[in-house]
């Protein structure tokens, strides 16, 4: 009886200590155990939504399942249970059942559920891939993107010519219940999207004629499903995406360019019988829109980023625009229901992405408790502060202070994104969550080329990185030590492919920051121009390294790598096409060069975005680990601001 009190007692005490121990700090492991949300599209009749879900990473996949929300009663059901990918769900036009690619037997195919019950029917069966598909207007045939085959006796080996061996995506047509596959287009063009008019005839495509000119040249066309014949309406300036049809089949809305670059920005819309499109959202909406949906004949739905946060919009013909109510949470994918019903995937720094749903009337609530785990997970609530650059103009971040209050100064990590035309958003960021926990200040600044502050904020970086940008970064770092957030004796910086690019340049540029993580970055543009997949965005910014060298010389971090003495991590997919490889590799021989303390992790397979679990908590340990030894350790006691 003693001894059973005693346990009792022993047990009670434990339980104590664990109520009262301060939680363990956020792990890795932990930030990769996240599901997302994506692809949502509601049945004809508005009653049921279908949307995917992808699981955490495990090994070198992430499995997508497809799942389905009763809107009356709210609940959701898994629909397929490949444990590979399945995606792309999209109703029949009657929502008999839905159509979607999967790779569980091979190569991506299209696959058609029944509603009432069943397994999957497969409809196609090749080698080649389909990455996107629509259903006709009357469901009884789909129009799909795949490549050709390769020619018979085609010579063996995996030797290619570039550019003429490309696999372009071409149009073809799938009758449903013969499944006869017909090729509708061929040549050397690129179709990037379609999507059916409602007469069932034509299609209208974003097509690039000459995929292989390195230059921004897509145009929009229709496509006589008939026999294949292609008829240009438009040549936006500058990239375009987005197509979306009016529902009387008279006009097309699409994102573009404001002016030629460098991403679309704004709203058009163009008359099927073509002309010039029209910008709705010039002299409304100066900040970045996407997702274009039509609601009815004058109104397109639009998602609208807006410094941390985004909204979604209505916008009419006419410009005039209209925030579609409190949302809660940032949205990312959406759809909308012909009632008004707005589903959404939502989330925010400290809310893990779920599915909510708005209805007509009434507030918004979340529908699903997939991430419900990361409730018990500590993760900090970021402030949103604003500061002066150099010449005045205002700069918006997010702050992480350290989970563990002090009044003292703390090492602070500068974190720059990718772009330059991204953007920190509200929302789960891992590098900086972990540093946060483990008592670093981290700071997230919207430099100057960021979106979501307008068309002339986006271009005040043009031919000047390293330029009015690096002293955005520095601006800030000089108001969180005004602050007495940083102490600027540990200041670290930090990013990956643009933001790995300024955390090059930081240490070309000044010796403050005591340690630097270098993600797949852009070291020398012009060998970044002459070797990445695609340059027409660094066209934009730069021109040719061929005509206009001295700009691509001056902001190159390799110009100035004689400078550098911070010690830095440089991590790198060795697949990267992007910013390829041989980026980080100049790098690293620059600083070893100059006897910079440095360390370059190769992650094999992998593209320019990690994409397997070890290389993805290989990554973040290492990341901490540099950090902790630079700001923290024995080797940042010693030192001393310059």
């Amino acid at each position: 009886m003693k001894r059973a009190l005693l346990a009792v007692v022993a047990a009670a005490s434990a339980l104590a200590a664990l109520h009262a121990a301060p939680p363990a700090a956020l792990t890795p492991e932990q930030t990769l155990d996240r599901r997302s949300i994506a692809e949502l599209e509601f049945a004809p009749d508005g009653a049921r939504l279908v949307f995917t879900v992808a699981e955490p990473v495990k090994g070198t996949a992430r499995a997508r399942s497809i799942r389905l929300l009763d809107v009356a009663s709210g609940s959701t059901r898994q629909l397929t249970f490949s444990g590979k990918n399945d995606e792309s769900p999209r109703w029949s036009p009657d929502g008999s059942a839905i159509a979607f690619l999967s790779d569980r037997d091979g190569a991506a195919q299209l696959y058609l559920l029944p509603m009432r019950g069943g397994e999957a029917e497969k409809l196609t069966d090749r080698k080649e891939a389909i990455t996107a598909f629509r259903w006709s207007p009357d469901g009884s045939r789909i129009a799909l993107l795949m490549p050709e085959p390769r020619p018979d006796g085609s010579k063996a080996g995996d030797m290619r010519v570039v550019d003429k061996d490309a696999r372009r995506a071409r149009v073809w047509l799938l009758d449903v219940p013969s499944k006869t596959l017909t090729q509708l287009t061929s040549g050397a063009m690129q179709i990037h999207q379609i999507e059916w008019l409602p007469s069932g005839t034509r299609l209208v495509a974003s097509v690039s004629p000459q995929p292989d000119s390195d230059r921004w040249d897509d145009r929009i066309f229709t496509v006589d499903v008939s026999g294949g014949a292609i008829h240009e309406i438009a040549r936006p300036r500058g990239p375009f995406g987005g197509l979306s049809v009016s529902p009387d089949g008279t006009t097309i809305a699409f994102t573009g360019a404001r002016v030629d670059g460098p991403q679309a920005h704004d709203l058009f819309v163009l008359p099927i019988a073509g002309g010039t499109p029209q910008n709705v959202t010039a002299s409304s909406i100066d900040r970045p829109i996407s997702q274009p949906r039509w609601i009815d004949g004058d109104t397109i739905a639009a998602s609208v980023a807006r410094g941390f946060t985004s909204e979604l919009v209505t916008v009419t013909r006419a410009g005039r625009s209209t925030v579609a109510g409190d949302l809660q949470v940032n949205l990312s994918a959406y759809a909308r229901s012909k009632s008004g019903a707005i589903a959404y995937v939502g989330e925010s720094a400290t809310r893990a992405p779920e599915l909510w749903l708005k209805p007509p009337a009434g507030p918004a609530r979340a529908m699903t408790t997939l991430n419900a785990a990361w409730n018990a997970i500590p993760v900090v609530a970021p402030e949103f502060v604003t500061y002066k650059s150099f010449d005045g103009v205002e700069i918006e971040a997010a702050l992480l202070r350290p989970s563990a209050v002090s009044r003292q100064p703390s090492a602070m990590v500068v974190l720059v994104h990718g772009g330059p035309t991204g953007r920190w958003s509200d929302s789960f960021e891992p590098w900086g969550q972990l540093l946060a926990a483990r008592g670093y200040a981290v700071l997230y600044p919207n430099i100057r080329g960021s979106i979501g502050y307008g068309q002339r904020f986006v271009e005040m970086n043009r031919a000047d990185w390293g330029g009015g940008d690096f002293k955005d970064v520095m601006a800030g770092v000089d108001a969180m030590i005004a602050r007495g957030v940083a102490d600027p004796n540990r200041l670290g910086i930090g990013g990956w492919s643009y933001g790995g690019y300024m955390a090059a340049w930081a240490i070309t540029q000044t010796n403050r920051f005591k340690a630097s993580v270098v993600g797949a970055p852009v070291i020398d543009l012009a060998s970044e121009f002459g070797t990445e997949n695609g340059p027409a965005y660094d066209h934009w910014f730069y021109g040719t390294p061929y005509e206009q060298l001295d700009g691509f010389i001056k902001s190159s971090p390799i110009t100035f790598v004689k400078n550098a003495k911070t010690p830095s991590l440089i991590l790198q997919g060795e697949n990267d096409t992007t910013d390829p490889i041989g980026q980080s590799q100049q790098f690293y021989r620059g600083l070893k060069w100059y006897g910079v303390e440095s360390e370059f992790v190769v992650y094999p397979r992998e593209p320019h975005g990690l994409r397997e679990e070890r290389h993805l908590v290989d990554r973040l340990t290492r990341i901490l680990a540099w950090y902790e030894k630079y700001l923290k350790g024995p080797a940042a006691s010693t030192a001393q601001p310059q």
